[in-house]
């Protein structure tokens, strides 16, 4: 069965970094899209960013350009979310999200759990 397992959140102080893991297994995972979507304590479901199956494009969501980058590495099942310059707007349970082309088509069909960021000093 397809499962997508987030690790890599935690405490980080405005300014700060983390690295955020998803670990992808049952599936075929260089022949689809992955994204990253976070959701903050009393809001709705934000996209963050996604990447083609092989890599070669990568999208983002305004309030992250500059400072997220998505990436993954086929070889290990793994999609990553490096942030950097993190604000305590950037606080949010984050969960990764297997597209259902190899394309970035924003719909999707397997989520994870999620994995907590938290930014504050």
């Amino acid at each position: 069965q397809v499962q997508l397992v987030e690790s890599g959140g935690g405490l980080a102080q405005p300014g700060g970094s983390l690295r955020l893991s998803c670990a992808a297994s049952g599936f075929t995972f260089s022949s689809y899209a992955m994204s990253w979507a976070r959701q903050a304590p009393g809001k709705g479901l934000e996209w963050v960013s996604g990447i083609y199956s092989d890599g070669s494009n990568t999208y983002y969501a305004y309030s992250v350009e500059g400072r997220f980058t998505i990436s993954r590495d086929n070889a290990k099942n793994t999609e990553y979310l490096q942030m950097n310059s993190l604000k305590p707007d950037d606080t949010a349970l984050y969960y990764c999200a297997k597209d259902v082309e190899g394309y970035v088509s924003r719909s999707y069909d397997y989520w994870g759990q999620g994995t907590q960021v938290t930014v504050s000093s």
